[in-house]
């Protein structure tokens, strides 16, 4: 099972001090998260990609090239690749590249986004949503299998004898994900390719995410890749850990009533209740994870959400570690031995990355 921490890059003032970070040193300090996951043993780091303030990450490649220049083994990724937004001849050659730069240790996770105005900002239309998605991403599966592409379609210009460089590393393109938060064509659309399907897994009860994946993993067995219970499934979290759960909620309420998403609405207890929010000791963090492979079954990916709503660097390397030192170790050892033998423990890696791993 792999598992990692997942940014979506806010620059979020510090309710208990009032101090927000400029826009340089949010980005410094999300390379020091990264670069602490790899200290710490985590397995993945993803990035969103976000248009607009109060969000930093308007260029992953960028950013997770960088990482890459100073880690050994962390898996990067992101948790927003937008499909609808981004030509998909230059989501090929970006991630191509990385994928080169980073030795195989690159996968991406499409999606849509939550943000209204980048459609018409990138010349698109929000009302085209599920097309776009499944019409970029069907050329960009093409892209990177097919040396030399034909391509028509409705929403971008054609291509004849086209090319795109460079090739994937090996002739092996970066494994993909679909996450969703609410759209079933989209774990159609992942069950369709055989790619993962990543249950966002943030807002919403744990029925609704049940729901999501039982569907994808239905049509994965339907496309004929394999059983059910061998689809690709990660799930996303928010956790927020300290050795005391009363310390864990006093410290993290004024971040939580104040956070750009859910800040001012339902309060701690009732989202922590209602959706998978966990604020609490370690054992805590490690039971409700736990429980969440009660209702998807056994799944590959798990990453938390732990630098956000102005959350000082101070807070979220002290997070790490104690994910790194006492939750991720036991969860790992847990999830092995509740899994059958039959059923993918990670998602796929590149080949020169389990080459590695097995040197």
């Amino acid at each position: 099972m792999q598992f990692g921490i997942f940014t979506v890059g806010d620059v979020t003032a510090d309710p208990t001090t009032g101090r927000t970070p400029s826009e340089h040193e949010r980005i410094k300090n999300t390379v020091a998260i990264a670069l602490k996951a790899e200290e710490v043993g985590l397995d993945v780091f993803a990035t969103g990609e976000h248009h607009n303030p109060p969000f930093v990450p308007s260029s992953p490649t960028t950013l997770l090239g960088h990482i890459a220049a100073r880690t050994e083994n962390l898996v990067l990724s992101t948790s927003t690749t937008l499909i609808t937004t981004n030509d998909p001849v230059k989501i090929a050659e970006d991630y191509a590249t990385l994928q080169h730069l980073a030795d195989g240790r690159v996968d991406l996770m499409m999606g849509r986004g939550n943000t209204g105005p980048v459609y018409p900002w990138f010349g698109q239309d929000i009302r085209q949503g599920i097309p776009l998605a499944i019409e970029n991403y069907a050329l960009l599966h093409k892209l990177w299998r097919e040396d030399v592409v034909d391509w028509e379609g409705k929403f971008r210009s054609a291509l004849q004898g086209f090319t795109s460089t460079p090739r994937p590393l090996d002739g092996v393109p970066p494994f993909v994900w679909h996450g969703s938060i609410r759209s079933p064509e989209i774990a159609e659309q992942a069950a369709y390719y055989g790619d993962g399907f990543f249950a966002n897994h943030i807002f919403w009860p744990k029925q609704h995410t049940e729901k999501m994946v039982r569907l994808y993993r239905q049509r994965y067995a339907h496309y004929g890749h394999g059983t059910p219970e061998q689809a690709i499934v990660g799930l996303g979290g928010q956790v927020f850990v300290r050795k005391n759960s009363q310390d864990a909620v006093r410290e993290f309420r004024p971040h939580f009533d104040n956070a750009p998403v859910y800040g001012h609405g339902p309060s701690l207890e009732e989202f922590s209740s209602q959706t998978p929010l966990t604020v609490g000791s370690p054992q805590e963090v490690i039971e409700r994870t736990l429980s969440f492979r009660e209702y998807v079954g056994d799944y590959q990916r798990q990453l938390f959400l732990v630098d956000h709503a102005g959350l000082p660097l101070k807070t979220v390397l002290e997070q790490l570690d104690i994910l790194g030192e006492e939750v991720v170790p036991v969860l790992r050892k847990e999830f092995a031995n509740l899994r059958p033998a039959d059923v993918p423990a990670t998602a796929p890696l590149h080949p020169a990355v389990t080459a590695k791993k097995e040197a």
